[in-house]
């Protein structure tokens, strides 16, 4: 037994041994391999050579895409948004809302939203940017908080222009900390505590945002957006927004992304109608902080007829019922543009619950003031 032991293995078993090792090195030749090619590109047939011709689209269609190289300007912008993103929130011992209404001119809605503003003096701010004619006022809340004002016009950047001159006006008072931008037709759906705390009680901005491949959302997409806005983080949505602080140093701030929108996205642009109100916003924060933003709008408005305006509503259609039934929403509905509509349904999560959706409404007709008067001023439904 002794001497069994001691005999060696024969000279072919141990041969089979170093097997493993030539595949080991086979697989980190190709590994290598691939990661060169990946790194330096084949850029000519000639480099083609040394593995089939007609195989190199269909080897490069293997890798992913690589990462494209930013401008200066690109990279100037980022790193200064990311540092105002990263920065702490500064604290304030009075921290306010800025209530921001665009408006043609008068306010329509200004003794209800007294209404809504009584008894909380010191926790809002108001602005008002009134494009064509000066407002006359019927609530002291509103009295000389007009901006000096530009033109606005439907649908062109001029409309952006607009709300980034209220943020900027806004942001001069550092007790501001949270943004409302609002139009003439809005209303309150809630009481100022309930929004208050709704609003400052939350780290992201409500932003609305989705991806609409028809001819209303990507379709209006120029190449010309190209490099700094690629189509596929094109997005849409509805103009009508609340912001934290930082989201509105940031957009106040913006020049780059800005421009391309201004210079690109507007109506008649290649054959397309695209309105920079309904993309700037949405996709610059898709870009750059995703994950801030909510992706929908805490201000309601009715789409359900089909048209090109969302329903308006007249005296006659404000009940208890309607505010009801807009303030039990929980989930945001966006239908895209195609011609075979898709509809995406999503829970309107605060802080990780699940809670109504909506604080305020548009398109309410100015003879709806008096009723949603009587309505506001009975509390338990607010």
């Amino acid at each position: 037994m002794k001497d069994m032991q001691s005999v060696p293995p024969p000279r072919h078993h141990r041969a089979r041994l170093k097997k493993p090792t030539w595949i080991i090195i086979l697989v980190s030749f190709v590994c290598v391999f691939l990661v060169f090619a990946y790194i330096y590109p084949l850029q000519n047939s000639g480099a083609c050579y040394i593995i089939l011709s007609s195989s190199c689209n269909t080897f490069y269609s293997w890798l992913p895409p690589p990462a494209r190289e930013f401008s200066d300007d690109e990279t100037a912008s980022r790193v200064v948004i990311k540092n105002i993103l990263d920065l702490p929130s500064i604290e304030s011992n009075n921290p306010k809302i800025a209530f921001m209404f665009m408006s043609p001119g008068s306010l329509p809605f200004e003794m209800l939203w007294e209404k809504f503003f009584e008894g909380h003096e010191g926790r809002f701010s108001v602005y008002i940017h009134a494009s064509k004619a000066k407002p006359v006022h019927s609530s002291r809340y509103f009295i000389n908080r007009e901006i000096r004002s530009g033109k606005v016009d439907w649908g062109k950047i001029s409309m952006v222009d607009a709300e980034k001159r209220l943020l900027a006006n806004a942001l001069k008072d550092p007790d501001n900390r949270h943004f409302v931008l609002l139009s003439d037709s809005c209303v309150p759906l809630r009481d100022f505590d309930y929004v208050y705390n709704y609003l400052m009680y939350t780290n992201v901005s409500f932003i609305d945002s989705f991806d609409d491949p028809g001819p209303h959302g990507s379709g209006r997409y120029s190449e010309h957006m190209l490099p700094e806005v690629e189509k596929k983080f094109f997005r849409k949505g509805a103009q009508w927004f609340t912001m934290k602080r930082q989201h509105a140093v940031i957009v106040t701030a913006d020049n780059l992304y800005y421009t391309k929108f201004r210079d690109y996205c507007r109506p008649g642009m290649d054959g397309r109608n695209c309105y920079a109100d309904e993309h700037y916003l949405p996709t610059f924060f898709h870009m750059l902080d995703p994950h801030g933003i909510a992706n929908w709008s805490v201000t309601h408005v009715d789409w359900s007829e089909g048209k090109w305006h969302p329903k308006s509503y007249h005296e006659q259609d404000i009940s208890y019922q309607l505010i009801k039934n807009i303030t039990s929403i929980t989930e945001s509905v966006h239908v895209t543009s195609e011609e075979k509509k898709k509809t995406m349904v999503m829970p309107c999560m605060w802080n990780g619950i699940n809670r109504p959706c909506y604080l305020f409404a548009r398109k309410f007709k100015p003879d709806t003031l008096h009723r949603m008067i009587d309505l506001f001023t009975n509390q338990t439904m607010f």
